[in-house]
């Protein structure tokens, strides 16, 4: 099996990368960003293209790689805020890019399967509960609104051109190597020393927070099991709910510090207060969690630490 990651030198994709490698899979990237040699062989990555996601780079790596079989497309935007800040530039990083891969796979690799990585921001702020994958899509912000769009040319292309996806709606993923966001701050503040944690929002924020080991194992585990339709949809989320305020709670404990948590008040453009998973469909693959907040935010917090020493 010939596999394809787009992405592959982003947070998500070089943990999905190495797990594929482990799994005996051939494995080739393309996205953004240099990987010398020694880190691509380390990785498990045959070959690496840094550019655009656009048909004459998938036709380069096609005459190097041969045809992929399957591409997992992780490539797109990654952050609300900087869709709010620049929303032509996340427009052209999640919706441009995969609409310029489905149309090459239509020409070019119609057997192709596709695996792509959408977001929870899809559902916007209108559910207090775990969301089934049916609910209606309302994004709040530029970035949920191109991960929809995304979705919907995938839907297109299945149905109207034969090319098979899964869509993976994924929600708030963490883990080693994730250098920015929630935790990545918190951990900043406490190896400032900082006693008082000055946090936005209001601390009662839920999130459904999933390791991303646990993420790329779901991955995987999609990518080896047939799929009978030519579109699914599914909710990578645990429907264990962690507010903000537990969060920091337990990142100071395994930090070892005692703090106190201060909140702005002020809830951030394109934020939910709630996006819980209603994760039914991955029963049916099977697929299991195996990674608990309590053990990931420790892990994180070693990860952190290995890194300022």
């Amino acid at each position: 099996m010939n596999i394809w990651v787009t992405g592959a030198n982003g947070f998500i994709g070089r943990h999905l990368v190495s797990v594929l490698a482990d799994r005996g899979r051939q494995v080739h990237g393309i996205g953004h960003g240099a990987i010398g040699d020694t880190d691509r062989r380390r990785l498990g990555l045959g070959h690496w293209l840094n550019g655009e996601i656009d048909a004459a780079n998938l036709d380069a790596l096609a005459e190097r790689a041969g045809l992929p079989s399957m591409i997992f497309h992780l490539a797109g935007g990654s952050a609300v805020g900087l869709s709010i800040a620049q929303p032509f530039e996340d427009f052209s990083r999640t919706v441009a890019s995969t609409a310029r891969l489905l149309e090459w796979l239509r020409r070019s690799a119609r057997n192709c399967r596709l695996i792509a990585a959408s977001s929870a921001a899809v559902y916007g702020a209108g559910y207090g509960g775990r969301i089934p994958v049916e609910a209606a899509a309302l994004p709040m912000s530029p970035y949920g609104q191109h991960k929809l769009i995304m979705e919907q040319l995938c839907r297109s292309y299945a149905v109207t051109f034969n090319v098979c996806s899964t869509v993976v709606r994924l929600f708030s993923v963490y883990g080693p190597n994730l250098r920015k966001q929630l935790l990545w701050d918190i951990c900043c503040l406490l190896q400032a020393g900082e006693r008082t944690l000055k946090l936005g929002g209001t601390g009662a924020e839920v999130r459904d927070w999933t390791d991303v080991r646990d993420v790329v194992r779901l991955f995987a585990d999609i990518g080896d099991q047939p799929q009978s339709e030519t579109f699914r949809l599914i909710n990578a989320g645990s429907g264990l709910g962690t507010t903000v305020a537990t969060v920091a709670a337990m990142l100071a404990a395994n930090w070892g510090a005692t703090v106190s948590v201060q909140y702005s008040g002020v809830v951030r453009a394109g934020d939910p207060p709630s996006l819980l998973a209603d994760g039914t469909v991955l029963h049916t693959l099977p697929f299991d969690w195996k990674i608990p907040v309590e053990q990931g935010f420790s892990d994180y917090v070693s990860w952190f630490k290995d890194q300022i020493r």
